[in-house]
């Protein structure tokens, strides 16, 4: 791999020094640009004058619009694996990679309105990848203004406000394994409103048995203009989902049939049902040209239903709660100073209960629900405070102070036992100062050089808080970390070149380390310290072959040397320090050469790389590395004034690797059985589609 980080090297600083010496203008190239046409500017500001990495059509042109985790992965430093539609776990720079189970560790937002839960857990499949216009992703504790979370955070950005005309679309897409997407939008646009509306509904049956998925949601966004200086915006997000689940297979039944799904779960004809709902009501003033604020309400709702063999799982949550932000300059001497304040309050009631799975006395019809286990309710609130100061000091650099404030409460009732034997418990976590400071360095007009010093911390999943007879743990606190931080980014000047290079440390301490105590279940402790430490690069650059054609290549690199620094294994009596971190692969490597020949047609082809990953602590266990090959072609025309049809056709894993998709860290057989590492990744598939636009 140290020979690919070279070349890439080379190419870059090649093209970078093609596109000083060939500065070519052509406006009547047609290429695919992303297309971001939501004002991300209140985000950028609250994390500061260090860049994020916003993805938007470019990327999502890429892959099947049922793609959401290819579409992500392009974004270097972040690595999504996912085991089924409804099973990914999402990390960034190696934090979160030793959850177990979903994603947690970051934050994750919808149009500025958190959607984490109250232990830091984001569930991305909630949503439809067509209703959005651009995924914007912090890596790291840098957003002051986003809750600095060890491992960043995520933001899902739907279509705005935008020059439109009113219409109607409509995009159906079929393709293996029985996939059936259709998405209906309209968009409406005038002086004072503007509203957008999208109906999705999806099903497949999965390549592996017990695969099934199906989800239908819509989504209503709507911005009034009341005056000059003020607006208000609502947002409905729904989604019914039910998904079957195939879980992890050991390396035995991997190699001889992947397809099939975990005996249990098989057995159990385990699944989920999903209901969830997301509610905001927005209302931006800008007092003048120097101060802004937005304001938000919000209010969300999961139930969630989950027959797995080991019992019955039945809970819903309700959530609630505001963030503000004001932003605004003064003017100090000959410069300004950029300024950003604001809170964010968060509260959820978490209601769950288990049952005895009786699958086993149902005449393999699957899950049978039977007597109850357990009663909880669990209420959790988290604050966050924070502001950012940025000043320039010449006309090329500038510098940010940035401070967040967080305090986590949660309160754990047991409602099943009572007396003696209740495991009610209140858990008050202390209050946590979180600095950060940016500097940022204009080398010339298309360089800059950015370096980042901030604090960061994750709180512990509901499961980590919990001993094994069910009650808070006094002694688990919150991971805390510091992430240092520089990088160079190069845009050309005629946007042709970009290349954005950036190098990081991260030490790591109170490590949150998951205990498994039975099938499926596990409690949490603090075990250690970890060094999170890597490189990623980004680089793109267009060639204009003629006047119309353009030919895209584009690399996306992550290396990640992640190790324990100080970890002991205490029940096998082990230690581990300076190895590898678990579940996480070394180096990852995203690219592509998108070709756009100017007539509407367009040929995308995309590869990913990604290394073994060692699946013990004790690293005696790694996954095999794999290569993937995808590619998607198609061709949008005008028909008639007011219709626009586009086709396109595309083929997944065109070599048709065997590989594992996702996998599960420090497996443990029960009864005798083999530990179960490996989600199967999907052979070779085929997906088209038929995408109509009627304008009015």
């Amino acid at each position: 791999m140290k020979r690919i980080f070279q070349l890439l090297l080379i190419i870059s600083f090649t093209t970078l020094n093609l596109s000083a010496q060939n500065t070519v203008k052509n406006d009547s190239v047609t290429q695919l640009n992303e297309v971001i046409v939501v004002d991300t500017l209140t985000a950028k500001k609250a994390i500061g004058i260090i860049p994020s990495q916003t993805i938007g059509a470019t990327t999502f042109a890429n892959y099947s619009p049922v793609d959401f985790i290819s579409s992500i992965n392009q974004v270097s430093g972040l690595y999504a694996l996912s085991g089924a539609l409804n099973t990914n776990r999402i990390t960034i720079r190696g934090v979160g990679s030793r959850t177990l189970y979903g994603t947690d560790k970051l934050r994750l937002y919808y149009n500025n309105i958190p959607i984490t839960n109250g232990t830091g857990s984001s569930t991305i499949e909630a949503f439809d990848l067509e209703n959005l216009t651009s995924i914007e992703v912090i890596k790291g504790p840098k957003g002051t203004g986003f809750g600095t979370n060890l491992g960043g955070v995520i933001i899902l950005n739907t279509k705005q406000t935008s020059n439109q005309p009113t219409k109607f679309t409509n995009n159906t897409t079929i393709g293996s394994y029985g996939l059936f997407k259709n998405s209906l939008g309209f968009t409406h646009s005038q002086k004072d409103f503007y509203m957008t509306f999208q109906y999705g509904h999806m099903e497949i049956d999965g390549y592996r048995e017990n695969n099934r998925f199906e989800r239908d949601g819509f989504l209503l966004n709507t911005i009034f203009k009341l005056s000059d200086k003020s607006e208000i915006g609502l947002l409905v997000n729904h989604i019914d989902y039910s998904a079957q689940i195939a879980s992890s297979i050991s390396q035995e039944d991997f190699d001889e049939d992947p397809t099939q799904a975990a005996f249990t779960w098989r057995s159990s004809k385990g699944y989920e049902d999903n209901n969830y709902s997301l509610i905001g009501l927005s209302h931006t003033y800008y007092a003048n040209s120097k101060l802004k604020n937005t304001t938000s309400l919000f209010y969300t709702y999961l139930d969630h239903y989950e027959p797995a063999p080991f019992n019955i799982l039945d809970e819903y949550t309700n959530g609630y709660g505001f963030r503000t932000l004001f932003s605004g300059n003064l003017a100090i001497s000959d410069n300004t100073l950029a300024y950003t304040f604001g809170g964010e309050l968060y509260k959820d009631e978490y209601s769950w209960g288990t049952f005895d799975n009786l699958y086993q006395e149902n005449n393999g019809n699957g899950s049978l629900q039977g007597e109850r286990l357990s009663q909880n309710k669990e209420f959790r609130n988290q604050i966050n405070g924070y502001a950012t100061a940025s000043y320039s000091f010449t006309n090329k650099f500038t510098a940010q102070l940035g401070l967040n404030i967080n305090k986590t409460k949660y309160d754990f009732r047991d409602l099943f036992n009572s007396g003696a034997t209740s495991t009610s418990a209140f858990r008050d976590f202390k209050t946590l100062f979180l600095p950060s400071l940016d500097v940022n360095y204009a080398i010339t007009r298309t360089n800059q050089l950015y370096a980042n010093v901030s604090r960061g911390f994750s709180n512990p999943g509901l499961e980590e808080t919990l001993t094994p007879d069910g009650i808070i743990n006094p002694d688990i606190v919150q991971e805390t970390g510091t992430n240092y931080e520089i990088g160079i980014k190069h845009q050309s000047k005629d946007n042709r070149l970009k290349l954005e290079v950036a190098t990081y440390i991260m030490p790591i301490k109170n490590l949150l380390v998951a205990k498994r105590v039975g099938d499926n279940q596990y409690i949490g402790r603090n075990a250690g310290k970890t060094k999170h430490q890597g490189i990623d690069l980004d680089w793109s650059y267009r060639f204009n072959l003629t006047n119309k054609i353009t030919i895209s290549p584009f690399i996306s690199y992550t290396y990640s040397n992640h190790k324990f620094v100080d970890f002991t294994d205490e029940e096998v009596d082990e230690d581990y320090s300076e190895n590898a971190l678990t579940g996480v692969p070394k180096n990852k490597v995203n690219s592509g050469i998108q070709t756009n020949f100017g007539n509407g047609l367009f040929v995308n082809l995309t590869h990913q790389y990604v290394d073994e990953i060692p699946l013990t602590d004790a690293n005696s266990l790694y996954s095999d590395s794999f290569n993937l090959l995808n590619i998607k072609t198609g061709y949008k025309n005008q028909i008639t004034e007011k219709l626009r049809v586009g086709l396109d056709f595309g083929i997944n894993n065109l070599t048709n690797k065997k590989y594992a998709q996702s996998v599960l860290i420090n497996a443990t057989g029960f009864g005798g059985n083999a530990p179960r590492y490996f989600y199967p990744g999907n052979t070779i598939n085929y997906f088209g589609g038929v995408k109509l636009t009627y304008t009015l």
